[in-house]
């Protein structure tokens, strides 16, 4: 965060905090689910609650993520008094890459990557040198994500 001056001219000098803009590649939402499988790596059963306190993942985020991987078949939710979840899926059967496309589904390094919106400097069905590159870049990207199993990684 940078202090920025506000109203010099004012005897009080007030400093306002502003918050620098930020562009992740890795949306919050997926970081909160690798912790979340973090949470479950020893295969034993946790309530939201623990798994929250444990991994520092905001409550209101978490039955969304948990369901999202339970969808993805990573995780199971067990009902019932001593409910909870618990991974389901080996640690090493998935990867970074499936946790990410469990929680959002499309990853894109630039957005005239997307399928679905129509890249402004295509040209009679040419993308140019830089579309070509960032495909490149995140074709590697995605390789290297899949390369490593979650059990090889939290070792």
């Amino acid at each position: 965060m940078t202090l920025v001056g506000h109203n010099i001219e004012s005897p009080t000098k007030q400093l306002v905090l502003v918050k620098e803009m930020v562009n992740v590649l890795i949306t919050k939402e997926c970081d909160y689910g690798i912790r979340i499988i973090r949470a479950l790596a020893d295969g034993e059963k946790r309530t939201v609650k623990t798994i929250c306190e444990m991994e520092l993942v905001p409550f209101k985020f978490a039955y969304k993520i948990l369901k999202k991987l339970q969808k993805a078949g990573i995780v199971q939710n067990k009902l019932g008094q001593n409910g909870g979840y618990v991974r389901i899926m080996p640690l090493d059967e998935f990867t970074l890459y499936d946790i990410i496309q469990a929680i959002d589904e499309r990853l894109f390094l630039a957005e005239c990557l997307r399928g679905d919106i129509e890249c402004q400097r295509k040209v009679e069905d040419e993308y140019c040198k830089v579309h070509d590159e960032l495909v490149r870049l995140q074709s590697l990207l995605i390789d290297e994500m899949k390369s490593r199993s979650i059990a090889a990684i939290m070792e």
